[in-house]
């Protein structure tokens, strides 16, 4: 038996990663734009929840696609096969049924990767086929080098059954953390928002009441935001986080800001608002400053080093603060 779903098309963005290269791939196999889907929600949410997977989330271990696109009617469910025979089982059966899936992979066995063989991995790819009489399955990768066919089943099941240890000294971030054959099943609802003035203007609101309600708790909006880079900036009163774990919490909040910047912009240039097209370039600009913490946090080892992720925490909150308020000056209803 062969299958192969379509369309199943190349969507990824310059500061996403397997993640939301996944998702893209998913929500446009499903008849949507995963910039606006992925690209509306913004803000800061980390509850200390980290987890060692390149495809991790801050508070969406439930329900990842849910936390990606909260703004639209879609929702995912992880499976957790009993075995690697359940797990190929189970993901063949929803392909035979027109179902394209994510699966959760270790990089180390998938032969398209540079780290084939090499490096362990908690990494995201989608599925949209399979050939029995080949003993192949149909995957893709948009996440670079992008890939975009069959590999033996062989190698598909290796890196799904995984124990994702560490090994050597580049073994990093996304290790420690077994496979165990994860499978995600992604719902899409007929009913999603269009996007019109009043959709972008609806999403600008709730994304700035979010950052600067009084309310938020320590872990959520600029409040949350200050706490956390407190924390990462190495403020004495505060407790350090790791370099692992700013460096896997950084990772998606990076994507987010800059998939919004991009929607931001479109939607400007869509409706000729000249504010949105001023939101998008701060946006943006905060966004190259999560990229520069993050690349601070991974590489700094003296003291001096040190020093320097407080400064680009300091500058990257100033940044945030800026966006916040032009955030607060664009009307609901655009």
């Amino acid at each position: 038996m062969r299958v192969e779903l379509s369309p199943v098309r190349y969507w990824r963005h310059d500061l996403s990663h397997c993640l939301h290269n996944t998702a893209g791939v998913l929500l446009d196999h499903h008849g949507l734009d995963p910039v606006q889907a992925l690209g509306a929600a913004w803000g800061f949410h980390y509850p200390g929840d980290m987890r060692r997977e390149e495809y991790y989330l801050p508070g969406a271990a439930d329900d990842l696609f849910a936390g990606l696109a909260p703004h639209h009617d879609i929702s995912s469910r992880w499976h957790r096969p009993d075995d690697v025979e359940q797990g190929w089982r189970q993901v063949r059966e929803r392909l035979a049924a027109g179902e394209i899936v994510g699966v959760a992979a270790d990089n180390y066995h998938l032969p398209f990767r540079p780290a084939y063989r090499d490096v362990h991995t908690n990494h995201l790819l989608a599925v949209y086929g399979f050939d029995d009489a080949r003993g192949e399955v149909l995957v893709a990768d948009p996440t670079p080098p992008s890939y975009q066919g069959p590999i033996p089943l062989e190698e598909f099941n290796a890196a799904r059954d995984s124990g994702n240890p560490v090994v050597h000294e580049r073994d990093m971030f996304f290790t420690s953390n077994p496979i165990g054959n994860r499978w995600l099943e992604v719902t899409v609802g007929a009913d999603q928002p269009e996007f019109t003035p009043d959709f972008v203007g609806r999403v600008v609101e709730a994304n700035v009441r979010g950052l600067l309600a009084p309310d938020t708790p320590s872990t959520s909006g600029l409040s949350g935001l200050r706490a956390f880079l407190n924390r990462v900036g190495g403020a004495p009163e505060a407790s350090p986080v790791d370099a692992d774990e700013a460096f896997v919490v950084i990772g998606p909040i990076l994507a987010v800001t800059g998939l919004h910047a991009e929607f931001l912009s479109r939607a400007g240039h869509d409706s000729g608002d000249r504010r949105l097209a001023e939101l998008s370039r701060a946006v943006d600009a905060v966004a190259h400053h999560w990229s520069a913490l993050r690349i601070a946090v991974a590489t700094a080892g003296t003291p001096g080093d040190r020093e320097g992720v407080r400064v680009r925490a300091d500058r990257l909150v100033a940044a945030h603060e800026r966006a916040a308020a032009l955030m607060e000056r664009v009307p609901a209803s655009l």
